[in-house]
């Protein structure tokens, strides 16, 4: 896995105008999830991840592809900490046209990561 960008409001507003690519995204979740890749036995390690996670996901998923994985990670996001990016960043949201499943799916990233950055 490549070097993460530091947890911060700069990564976050990437990751909202897609100036990271998908994998760094992804990447940044799963090791805040727990997620730790093993060069040695080529493998994922899931022992630091919450059971929640692991039992469904024992390697890490891929939020941009995957809807059931997003959808649990937004439920995974506590009811005080669902409108961080507006809150925080003043993130505004996206333009109605302007969006797609993608962009949602990447600002669901960045609302969890806010909210690890809260804790």
């Amino acid at each position: 896995m490549s070097e993460l960008p530091p947890l911060n409001n700069e990564t976050l507003w990437a990751i909202l105008n897609e100036e990271i690519d998908d994998a760094t995204a992804n990447q940044l979740v799963w090791h805040y999830l727990g997620y730790r890749w093993d060069a040695g036995g080529s493998k994922w390690d899931s022992t630091g991840v919450a059971s929640e996670w692991r039992e469904e996901y024992p390697e890490p998923p891929d939020f941009i592809d995957s809807r059931p994985a997003t959808v649990k990670l937004t439920r995974s996001i506590p009811q005080e900490k669902k409108q961080l990016l507006k809150e925080k960043l003043g993130f505004k949201g996206y333009k109605i046209g302007e969006f797609g499943p993608r962009q949602t799916r990447r600002a669901t990233m960045a609302n969890w990561l806010m909210g690890v950055m809260e804790d």
